[in-house]
């Protein structure tokens, strides 16, 4: 999949395979294409974590732009307190059931199929050889 997915890329004019083979880091998918792969997906998340709070320090330094230039401080109420509790509630809420549909009925969204006994003797059905 990785294949099908980087040659995309390469259908960019003039720099495509060049960029291909810079992501893969050869001419082919190897161990050091998995390696960049899981790399970037590894450091993303924090990237843009750290992004988020970046945001969210100058977002309160500065306060959101108002485009009719009305001061509107006296419709504001503050984030914490209010909305942190409302989400920290709404988080136990939801792991709570989360708790309890794990605990009591585990198999309630599960497939019957995974309940069936493997044979390794015959295929399944639905498998043809290619």
């Amino acid at each position: 999949s990785d294949t099908v997915i980087t040659n995309l890329l390469s259908a960019a004019p003039y720099i495509g395979t060049d960029l291909v083979q810079w992501i893969w880091g050869g001419f082919s998918v190897d161990n050091a294409t998995l390696t960049r792969f899981f790399t970037f997906h590894f450091i993303l998340p924090f990237l843009i974590a750290g992004a988020s709070m970046i945001h969210l320090l100058f977002l309160h330094q500065t306060g959101s732009s108002n485009p009719t230039g009305l001061n509107s401080n006296p419709d504001k109420i503050p984030f914490h307190s209010y909305y942190s509790y409302k989400d920290i509630f709404g988080f136990a809420i939801l792991l709570a059931f989360l708790a309890t549909l794990s605990t009591f009925t585990p198999n309630i969204l599960g497939d019957p199929d995974n309940f069936t006994p493997a044979n390794p003797l015959v295929t399944p059905p639905h498998i043809k050889p290619e």
